[in-house]
């Protein structure tokens, strides 16, 4: 089974869709699982395997036998033990607690729905309170390079299980950085989405006005993807919304970070210079580095746990600590009964605390791509998180605690390994709904590293053709919109990211028309004609329209075939203006016509 250890999606589609393997290869990777692990809580068993694959080989029937149409077809997957799934129970690592899930969480859903099997489901921090691995009745999940030292939690075994390749994708959760620590302690991804974009229905609440159902896995190309089939506006869930689909979805090759100015890392050296080696390896990416005022972003962290938010968990408890209190972990319930001495009033002016340092935040980040950040400070060995449980917790959200409460969107990212071999990992975090700019960035940071992937030592694959960004349309522009020509901010100013330059099917004939200002270019169908140079442009959705409604006539937008069989939208003219039009095809591009004039 080694073969499989460490898999990424693709290189699961690719066996499946080459037909050198099945599904049926999962009874024997479930059943090689060490058998002592405590990053599981529950493992499928082999009837429970045998009724999902039963129930894969129906949706492939249902579509032909067309394993495309299924995205995650086959491929293994945990969820972590606060998430629903039909038939298993849910403990929230809380035995008394366990109740047996009559359906599946949402999310999950979706992703059985897209061909994902279901592996197990695994440990946490109690109640998903702690940023540690170690709270758990279940016992401390141990961290997969060193296991002298913490896992990071509350999402500790889904983390463990991803780093180690056990599986090619998890779920976690994320409320003071749960889906972020656990990443950057084990080398692999953590992508926080915006709140409210994956549904939260099937998900035991720690804090639901901020909880976030989170996504772990060793590629950030595999997290979005991930990200892109759990994704989706869900009406049982009241804290779920619509992507206004007006956000960049790429960041330009001029990269604007932003980092605080003053930084913390609790006299941990060695993450210190990890980070800095970040800053230096962003900088070589062509990054421009701001230092920002980091006030706002670490007293809105403080909210979280030392002010009255806390009374959230202690809302999500109260059953339990009226009914078994005895039952909660003795870390957890000091700090949700904490809740209880907090009023009405002191919620209210929390909240509009809340308010003006979020709004400042966001003030901060206008102009940047993302805020840059260590993903935790510092790390522990259990050893330590015995004697200061609670304090050595605080340091590992010092650069997180504040995220959801902001509403950020957030991508935790494998920066580099210490001196002693330990990972150490970064964050980028940028406004709501800036999720996909964020992968963008982040697929390039993770190209330009040569670390292994979590703990396999197994590198990152070729990089997949660039995808069209969901929320977006891809449109092709052929004259003044140009990269460099007077017309292009019109696109760059609506968050439009350049693709890639391409050509045109070898069916068009391209004409300069007269008196336009500037001069714009008419592309037209014919007979006889030529490939034609054209630059492709995401736009975001909510944007093209305002766009569409600048193209003076004769200028429209209609559907363009391009030389690699692709059609997109595209910039066309009206055949009555072309009768007075200079061909200028045989220049193969507006460019090459321009320069010609001088």
């Amino acid at each position: 089974m080694h073969s499989v250890i460490g898999w990424t999606l693709g290189e699961w589609l690719a066996a499946y869709r080459s037909g050198a393997m099945t599904p049926d290869i999962l009874l024997t990777l479930a059943a090689e699982y060490p058998a002592a692990d405590t990053a599981w809580i529950a493992r499928a068993q082999p009837e429970q395997l045998a009724a999902q694959l039963a129930q894969l080989a129906e949706r492939l029937a249902a579509l032909g036998g067309d394993i495309a149409k299924l995205p995650l077809y086959g491929v293994p997957f945990a969820i972590k033990d606060n998430i629903d799934a039909a038939g298993w129970d849910t403990t929230a690592a809380c035995p008394e607690f366990a109740y047996a899930a009559t359906s599946d969480a949402t999310v999950l859903a979706k992703l059985r729905a897209a061909g994902a099997i279901l592996m197990g489901k695994t440990n946490l921090d109690q109640f998903a309170t702690g940023l540690v691995g170690t709270r758990s009745p279940f016992g401390a999940v141990r961290n997969s390079l060193n296991p002298a030292y913490v896992s990071g939690g509350s999402s500790s075994g889904s983390a463990s299980v991803v780093a180690r390749g056990l599986v090619a994708f998890s779920l976690g959760t994320d409320t003071a950085g749960s889906g972020r620590v656990p990443a950057g302690f084990n080398n692999i991804v953590g992508l926080k989405p915006t709140k409210g974009r994956l549904s939260n229905t099937g998900l035991v609440p720690a804090c639901r006005t901020v909880d976030c159902i989170s996504v772990f896995a060793l590629t950030v190309e595999d997290a979005e993807s991930v990200a892109n089939v759990a994704a989706g506006y869900d009406p049982s869930d009241a804290y779920s919304r619509t992507n206004p689909n007006t956000a960049p979805v790429a960041v330009a090759t001029s990269i604007k970070l932003a980092i605080p100015a003053s930084l913390e890392f609790f006299g941990d050296t060695q993450n210190q210079a990890v980070f800095e080696q970040a800053v230096e390896g962003f900088k070589a990416l062509g990054a421009v580095i701001t230092p920002v005022d980091f006030t706002p972003f670490k007293a809105l962290a403080d909210q979280l746990y030392f002010g009255p938010w806390v009374a959230e968990r202690t809302v999500a408890l109260e059953g339990m600590l009226e009914r078994q209190p005895e039952a909660i972990n003795p870390v957890v319930r000091g700090i949700v009964e904490n809740g209880r001495t907090y009023s009405a009033c002191d919620a209210y002016k929390a909240e509009y605390l809340r308010a003006e340092l979020s709004r400042r935040i966001n003030d901060t980040l206008a102009g940047f791509d993302a805020l840059l950040v260590p993903t935790s400070p510092t790390i522990r060995t259990l050893e330590d998180m015995a004697v200061e449980p609670v304090r050595y917790n605080s340091q590992f959200g010092y650069y997180t605690n504040f995220t959801n409460l902001a509403d950020l969107s957030a991508l935790a990212l494998p920066a580099g390994l210490r001196v002693d071999g330990l990972p150490s990992g970064i964050t980028l975090l940028a406004p709501a709904w800036h999720d996909a700019a964020l992968a963008h960035l982040g697929k390039r940071w993770q190209a330009s590293l040569d670390l292994p992937l979590g703990a396999t030592q197994r590198y990152l694959p070729a990089p997949a053709p660039v995808k069209q960004a969901l929320g977006t349309v891809r449109v092709a522009v052929v004259g003044a919109h140009l990269t460099g020509m007077p017309l292009n901010f019109q696109l760059t100013t609506r968050n439009a990211v350049l693709v890639e330059q391409t050509q045109t099917a070898n069916h068009y004939r391209l004409y300069a028309l007269p008196g336009t200002v500037p001069p714009k270019p008419g592309l037209a169908k014919a007979d006889s004609g030529r490939s034609i140079i054209v630059e492709l442009w995401d736009m975001p959705l909510a944007r093209f329209g305002e766009f569409v409604a600048e193209i003076p006539a004769p200028l429209g937008i209609g559907n363009l075939t391009l030389a690699d069989g692709r059609s997109v939208k595209g910039f066309i003219c009206e055949p009555w203006a072309l009768a007075d039009a200079l061909d200028v095809t045989e220049f193969g591009g507006w460019r090459a016509y321009v320069t010609s004039k001088g």
